[in-house]
């Protein structure tokens, strides 16, 4: 019976990694070794920049939550806005006011106005 060799799933693998490492510098894209190490550092980083997105987002939103109700109501926070809008009873979310605030001001001011109004004096 002939002997079997482990060069296919060998080569399978150092091609499933090096396609991954395509377009890195040097090495890093030709050798085996060292491509290897390239692409799982570049995994780690995608791992912990997804995460990391998350919170640029929100803190993205933020700012732009604050400087349109600040140009709204030069004496009206952030965080002024938001209580005013929780004890109004208006839920929606950061992403969509922020949304609302550069696309649609007009809009974005009626639901300043009514967080306002909710605001004890």
């Amino acid at each position: 019976m002939s002997r079997t060799t482990s060069g296919p799933v060998t080569h399978r693998r150092h091609k499933k990694i090096l396609d991954q490492a395509a377009g890195y510098y040097d090495r890093r894209s030709r050798t085996f070794k060292v491509a290897k190490q390239a692409v799982d550092k570049a995994n780690q980083y995608a791992t912990r920049d997804r995460k990391n997105r998350k919170r640029n987002f929100r803190a993205l939103w933020i700012q732009r939550i604050n400087a349109a109700v600040r140009a709204y109501d030069d004496s009206m926070t952030y965080s002024r806005f938001i209580n005013g809008l929780s004890l109004a009873g208006i839920e929606v979310d950061r992403k969509v006011l922020a949304d609302l605030a550069v696309h649609e001001p007009e809009a974005f001011n009626a639901i300043a106005a009514k967080a306002k109004d909710a605001l004890p004096a």
